[in-house]
């Protein structure tokens, strides 16, 4: 989970890196390096623990004129962060330089065997072996180091993306990934590389993804792609439809608030050209092949993590509603490590902002081998689970850089409630009036979100009275106890608050014994087939002098009298709630994370995509 850039052509390579580092920040943290060829024979490493902005700090009085270099912002896996473990590494003898986002699981018999060699390593990585294998077999078989690069890949066991240079070649970068994402930028007689787009789009719009087991070897301003079997490849142009002001701040102080707010924009763009109310329109352009094993599926299996397993328990009370198909909602991470009953022809929704999830990918993977028909629903065109899946729809949710997932849960919920709808329609287990009554609701969503923002003065004020809590409970029914698991979430991530969601009657089965008058406890209330219920739990966490704050549905007056605070969304279809009452939350976590101190974007030991198992 680390973010490399890399760059060759007519620029000052330094320039193009940090300002890529910046970008990719949200990645990785820990440390910080770049390599460049400061002059013919002089391949030389700078690395920093600790922010891009240190590295930058430590390098202004350097000589940093160079025409080439290699760049990276580490997540530490092998080796605690410090100067030493930060990428990129260099080779036994200084000649190459390596930079790597993955795992190799193997790197322990190989680093033996260098040993062997005489080889002598300085950090506690799996990269730094990377390097000195490459190295090590250039050196005995005498061979191109691109040709190095593919024998050593075809040895390693894990996941990479990598780039090394070279100083004895000041035209020259190879790059390889599997599992890892890697693309590349095409600019005039220049090339940029980077672990995605948000690098490259200031300089150029036209990228070649690479696929897993593809070697890129850019030498002489010619790019030349090869498989590790040593078959070329026709590379695959594809234009970024991303704009650089998606990827800034926006005059907002960080980037989760920006995303907090651009919800309303990312759930319409999320339906624009696919639903018309008006016309009782619904079209997924992306799910067309396939549909009919949608609509006729005996079960259908969602994968996901974190955040986006919260949105597909959203989804399967959705889907098992209006389209009466039995769901199963699993943890990637747990699923891939088990030996699941899959059949051929299952359909599995596979759910992941980045579409480079590893565990995600390793799962449909796995359920691809046996059969199953893949259907992916992720943020990022052109990304792995993208390519893998059999069909699926995009969220055009834009980037999202802030590490805790905002807009990614309502966009992800928004297309999976579009193709809840779909396959309901189809299949006839929703009337017409009622398919329409859908489409109107779900298009007045963005509007609603809109209102909801609004309160986000009051919901700043209750968070500054419970910004010191060391627990909060987070308490919800139906639909909304995902987002209540959600909402709890978002507090861990960001303010470090020990926090735990759970579905409201499960409150008497354990976690009404921690309620007392230092617990906040936060029920999502609102008015639906459960609220009476849970006005009752309310009751009774009152009765122990618990503190709540309830969001509830707008002139909801019983409530306001029991809780300490309300916070008053719009009323919305019962299904449809989870796309607004979320917002609240996440505004909350939001506030009272920025009160503490904490660093919201980047939280500690977080990185935005978990690319290693």
């Amino acid at each position: 989970m680390c973010g490399i850039v890399a760059y060759v052509g007519h620029r000052q390579a330094y320039e193009v890196i940090i300002k890529g580092l910046k970008r990719l920040e949200y990645r990785g943290y820990d440390s910080a390096g770049i390599a460049i060829l400061e002059s013919e024979d002089n391949l030389t490493v700078y690395k920093k623990k600790g922010k891009v902005a240190d590295l930058e700090e430590f390098l202004e009085d350097k000589n940093l004129s160079s025409n080439i270099g290699i760049g990276h912002t580490r997540w530490a896996t092998h080796g605690e962060p410090n100067d030493v473990n930060a990428h990129p590494h260099y080779s036994s003898h200084k000649d190459l330089a390596l930079i790597h986002n993955g795992i190799i699981e193997n790197y322990a018999s190989l680093k033996q065997d260098l040993l062997n060699h005489g080889h002598i390593f300085e950090s506690e990585t799996d990269s730094e072996v990377f390097i000195h294998f490459i190295e090590d077999i250039k050196k005995h078989q005498m061979c191109s180091l691109d040709e190095a690069v593919r024998l050593a890949l075809t040895k390693v066991v894990g996941a990479y993306a990598i780039v090394v240079m070279s100083k004895s070649d000041p035209n020259l970068l190879i790059a390889a990934r599997k599992g890892s994402p890697l693309v590349i930028g095409l600019g005039k007689d220049e090339f940029f590389l980077a672990s995605d787009a948000t690098p490259i789009i200031e300089y150029t719009n036209e990228v070649v993804y690479l696929n897993d087991y593809e070697i890129a070897i850019i030498k002489d301003g010619k790019l030349s792609i090869k498989n590790t079997q040593d078959i070329p490849t026709t590379p695959y142009i594809q234009t970024l439809e991303m704009e650089l002001e998606t990827i800034e701040k926006g005059g907002f102080e960080h980037f989760m608030l920006k995303e907090i707010f651009e919800q309303p924009r990312s759930i319409s763009d999320c339906m624009r050209g696919r639903l018309g109310a008006v016309k009782g329109h619904l079209v997924l352009g992306g799910i067309r092949e396939y549909a009919n094993k949608l609509e006729n599926a005996d079960r259908i299996i969602m994968l996901a993590c974190g955040t986006s397993w919260h949105a597909g328990l959203v989804a399967e009370y959705i889907f098992e509603e209006l389209c009466r198909i039995p769901v199963e909602v699993e943890y990637a991470s747990e699923f891939r490590y088990r030996n699941p009953v899959i059949k051929e022809g299952d359909v599995v929704i596979a759910i992941s902002q980045s579409g480079e999830t590893a565990d995600t990918l390793a799962a449909i993977e796995l359920a691809k081998s046996k059969g199953a028909i893949i259907f992916g629903v992720c943020n990022v065109v052109g990304s792995s689970i993208a390519r893998v899946s059999h069909e699926g729809a995009y969220t055009h949710a834009g980037p999202e850089i802030g590490v805790a997932s905002t807009k990614a849960f309502t966009a992800q919920l928004t297309v999976l409630t579009m193709i809840a709808l779909r396959v309901a329609h189809k299949k006839g287990t929703i009337t017409e009036r009622k398919y329409r009554e859908f489409l109107v609701e779900l298009e007045n969503i963005p509007s609603k979100v809109e209102k909801v923002l609004e309160l986000n003065d009051q919901i700043k004020y209750i968070a500054d009275l419970y910004k010191h809590a060391s627990n909060f409970l987070y308490l919800g029914r139906g639909y909304n106890f995902p987002v209540a698991l959600e909402g709890a979430l978002k507090l861990k991530e960001i303010s470090y608050i020990h926090a735990e969601g759970y579905p409201a009657a499960e409150m008497k089965h354990g976690p009404i014994a921690l309620i007392d008058e230092e617990m906040p406890v936060v029920f999502i209330a609102t008015k639906d087939s459960s609220y009476e219920k849970i006005v009752s739990n309310i009751q009774e966490v009152v009765a122990r002098k618990g503190r709540v704050i309830a969001i509830v549905t707008e002139n909801d007056e019983l409530i306001k009298d029991m809780a300490e605070f309300v916070i008053e969304i719009p009323a919305t279809n019962e299904l449809l709630t989870p796309l607004v009452s979320v917002v609240p939350l996440q505004l909350l976590s939001y506030h009272i994370a920025v009160m503490r101190g904490c660093n919201v974007d980047q939280p500690r030991n977080l990185a935005k995509s978990v690319t290693v198992e």
